[in-house]
């Protein structure tokens, strides 16, 4: 990991937006897509919203609309569904710092579309959370296989016991799994 901490240089995460059902809706787009495509997908969406993206803007959406932003029918279904849940108070979201990441993860996988990846990158991304270990991330865990020079590709229930030295950070040392995926260690 050392070596891996030195090429890479110090973390750094992008800045988490300023409302969580926004940064919820954009986890959902761009699950399982290209960034060039989500980002272009997100953009289109956003803009059909002219008084700005929110729950009960999300549910007077026209039938269609998002299918015509070029959303899949899976994540327009899903963002609706985060819409209710958010609006009718099953998931809310006013008090996402408070909760511990188990309770936080329980209350969004209530969602379709959010399971726990989902529900992981945003207790990374939004909530800064450090000790976040996704074990089930294909990033995370090809890094590891890569930077520990690891014949097979690790399983998730080996990289869980390995996360346990980096307790309570690591979230960190997924970041590192991360660049050592973006080709920061030499071959």
């Amino acid at each position: 990991m050392a070596r891996l901490i030195k090429a890479a240089g110090a973390i750094e995460l992008r800045d988490p937006l300023d409302d969580s059902f926004a940064a919820l809706v954009r986890s959902i787009m761009y699950q399982q897509l290209a960034g060039a495509a989500a980002t272009a997908i997100h953009g289109r969406f956003l803009k059909l919203f002219a008084d700005g993206l929110s729950p009960a803007a999300v549910l007077v959406l026209p039938e269609g609309a998002m299918r015509s932003a070029g959303l899949s029918g899976s994540k327009a279904a899903a963002i609706a569904d985060l819409a209710h849940k958010v609006t009718d108070g099953t998931v809310p979201l006013h008090d996402v710092e408070s909760l511990s990441d188990d309770d936080l993860v329980a209350r969004l996988t209530q969602v379709r579309g959010i399971g726990p990846w989902t529900a992981e990158m945003f207790l990374i991304f939004q909530l800064r959370r450090l000790d976040v270990w996704p074990v089930d991330d294909y990033g995370v865990r090809k890094g590891w296989t890569y930077a520990h020079k690891l014949k097979d590709l690790i399983s998730p229930r080996a990289l869980k016991a390995e996360g346990d030295r980096f307790r309570p950070y690591r979230t960190i040392a997924a970041w590192y799994c991360w660049r050592a995926v973006d080709t920061v260690l030499p071959v």
